[in-house]
């Protein structure tokens, strides 16, 4: 039977308790980027801080801005995603404690979302479950979120090297609107619009 076929495979929203098995899946997505928050050669590095703000409210990583999707006892992906008119607010505590803690200063990212966007940060899939539709069943309960909660458009950045996520999303219905550099590089900003 495939893992997505098994009985206790689910969508639903993460626990603050998720934080082992979502941490490592959160860097996973942000790739170098995760190294450069923690001033760090080796991503693994990154993942107490991770660990941290998926535990705590009212930030970017914050459990509850996360779906999990669960087979079993494994969380095989996850997916962040937040209101973009929120961003500067969901931030702040994040810039505030790699100031504090890694010495990152004068750090002033671009804004990589905006209002009028509901807007997917990070999605995941472990390494052991890909190639099985999970990406898309987590955009898909993020598609049904945003819809609730009165959204018009689900956005996302994708990079130029990762022509593979952009079928993907593609597939899904995103459309590129523009090009966007967020830090020190340039990513396509994509849409879907939700009916």
């Amino acid at each position: 039977m495939n893992a997505l076929d098994a009985p206790f495979a689910s969508i639903r929203n993460a626990q603050p308790n998720d934080f082992k098995q979502a941490a490592p899946l959160i860097i996973q997505a942000m790739e170098d980027l995760a190294c450069f928050f923690t001033r760090s050669e080796d991503a693994r590095q990154a993942i107490p801080l991770f660990e941290h703000f998926f535990q705590q409210k009212r930030n970017q990583y914050s459990y509850e801005n996360s779906l999990i999707y669960q087979v079993e006892d494994q969380i095989a992906g996850t997916l962040t995603a937040y209101d973009g008119a929120m961003l500067s607010d969901l931030r702040a505590p994040f810039l505030q404690y790699i100031k504090d803690k890694f010495q990152i200063n004068n750090f002033h990212p671009e804004d990589e979302t905006e209002a009028g966007e509901f807007y997917i940060d990070t999605i995941a899939v472990s390494p052991k479950f890909q190639g099985m539709g999970i990406g898309s069943k987590l955009i898909g309960a993020c598609v049904e979120n945003a819809k609730q909660l009165d959204h018009k458009k689900v956005g996302l950045l994708v990079d130029f090297e990762n022509p593979k996520a952009k079928r993907l999303y593609t597939r899904l219905g995103f459309k590129t609107i523009k090009v966007k550099e967020f830090i020190g590089s340039k990513y396509e900003h994509m849409q879907f619009t939700l009916d």
